[in-house]
């Protein structure tokens, strides 16, 4: 049976553009490109969860505005639930502490990049946020 794992992500959004993250090399899915966050400790719910991943990730606090719909996609090892929130950095400088870089981009731009499949899903709903 496959691994199931859940797991939040930021719809970052600043002066109409989108922040997407690249992967580090030492990550699965090496530089891939994602929206940032991380897997759902038990307990937690998905918006405390994507607070705490972008503090430990990026070194910012944000606010959450929108969830979009869920995306699931089945790796071949593993199956992701993944749950997207739109979100403004409400504090803090961005920090990579765990991804190869960031990019801010405008909407219509983000398809260009080499994206984790689980996060692909999440570029239609992006575009109605330009």
């Amino acid at each position: 049976m496959k691994k199931t794992v859940s797991v939040v992500c930021a719809v970052l959004v600043c002066n109409g553009q989108v922040l997407a993250a690249q992967r580090s090399r030492s990550m699965s899915m090496p530089l891939k490109w994602e929206f940032p966050g991380g897997k759902i400790e038990p307990g937690e719910s998905p918006s405390e969860c994507l607070h705490r991943e972008i503090y430990e990730e990026l070194g910012v606090r944000i606010s959450i505005s929108q969830q979009l719909p869920l995306s699931r996609y089945e790796y071949p090892n593993l199956a992701v639930t993944l749950y997207p929130f739109v979100g403004t950095i409400v504090s803090g400088d961005i920090q990579l502490h765990e991804h190869a870089a960031v990019v801010w981009l405008a909407p219509d731009k983000l398809a260009d990049l080499d994206w984790a499949e689980a996060d692909i899903p999440i570029l239609d709903a992006c575009r109605a946020l330009a």
